[in-house]
């Protein structure tokens, strides 16, 4: 029954892990729109100025402006997830014999179905409170695409579910959810108006600044869990601690770059370098680097949830191990001293 679900869970995990891996450049490509102003460039939806999505001249999408390459290069990015993500379902549906799973493949698609319609009402309503619900969504319809890839993978069907009370998963779960409001505030940053007063925009700012520590500080916490306890029975978290630091790291210094692309910085006589910049809202630097921190935060959740999901669940040849020695010291007792095990057992 286990061999059969690894088996048959296999093209499952190759599509979930190809839809997944297409949603995280859609993530980017959308956050470039956003960098950009760019999602008034198509007026209309779902066509592209009157024509087919599909059918619309080449030559025009892209040799004509940036604004409109970004614009409709996210749209057919879009569709070709979408169609990837029916593939998933058709796939799950006849090889995979968990319903759970195969349900979640379903919901999948129709997360990303909901999230193409969102950002086609937006064109239509030119609604920028609609924008930033679309941009929150997308970073976890994106995770979601990730979990059916855990849940299908070789090391998931080798694990067994741990105990709830497990400190390395609670602070798991914490992040994550840390990671979740943090992306909600990070977007209400993104999306700002000018009509806002300085003071909101500011509490937003050290609201921002002060989840990122938390966030920091769990990730560490995270880390030093897993290095506590990894060379005896959770090697397989090393790689999801790992990526967390890295990823951590990468947004760090991604914020504070964010922040000089966008407002420059009141320590300007700390470099000539500094002092001579000036802040270029759509240059081609400027909008890889607020980009890219837009995107990281996405690989932030993901992991995170990656984390959680490898935290509550073990290998059990660590625990078939651990029987076996049991039972090797069980033995070496009862052949040394009989009668001490005997009361044991009795």
């Amino acid at each position: 029954m286990h061999n059969r679900t690894d088996a048959s869970s296999k093209w499952v995990y190759w599509w979930a892990l190809a839809v997944t891996s297409l949603t995280f450049p859609l993530i980017w490509l959308g956050g470039l729109v956003t960098t950009h102003d760019a999602g008034m460039a198509v007026p209309d939806w779902p066509g592209t100025f009157g024509y087919n999505l599909f059918l619309y001249p080449i030559s025009t999408w892209l040799y004509g402006p940036f604004d409109l390459f970004v614009e409709h290069g996210h749209r057919l990015l879009a569709s070709v997830v979408g169609l990837f993500a029916i593939g998933l379902c058709v796939v799950a549906y006849r090889n995979e014999p968990r319903r759970w799973l195969v349900a979640t493949c379903f919901l999948f698609l129709c997360a990303i179905i909901a999230q193409g319609v969102l950002g086609g009402v937006r064109v239509l309503f030119d609604a920028r409170t609609l924008a930033m619900i679309h941009g929150c969504s997308g970073p976890m319809v994106f995770a979601l695409g990730g979990f059916i890839a855990m849940a299908c993978s070789p090391l998931w069907h080798k694990s067994i579910r741990m105990q709830r009370t497990n400190r390395l998963g609670k602070l798991s779960v914490f992040l994550f959810i840390l990671s979740l409001a943090q992306l909600f505030v990070g977007a209400h940053l993104r999306h700002s108006l000018p009509t806002w007063r300085p003071i909101f925009f500011m509490s937003l700012v050290h609201t921002h600044l002060l989840m990122a520590t938390l966030i920091l500080l769990s990730i560490i916490g995270v880390s030093v869990l897993v290095r506590m306890r990894a060379n005896r029975e959770f090697k397989e978290l090393r790689s999801p601690s790992n990526a967390l630091l890295a990823i951590v790291v990468a947004q760090s210094l991604l914020g504070f770059a964010t922040w000089i692309a966008n407002y420059a910085t009141p320590w300007v006589e700390l470099t000539p370098w500094l002092a001579r910049y000036t802040v270029q809202g759509k240059g081609y630097w400027e909008s890889m680097i607020v980009t890219g921190h837009q995107a990281t935060g996405s690989l932030l959740i993901l992991c995170s949830l990656w984390m959680a999901c490898r935290s509550y669940r073990r290998n059990h040849n660590v625990e078939a191990a651990s029987s076996a020695n049991f039972e090797s010291i069980e033995y070496v007792r009862k052949d040394r001293h009989p009668e001490a095990v005997s009361v044991g057992i009795e």
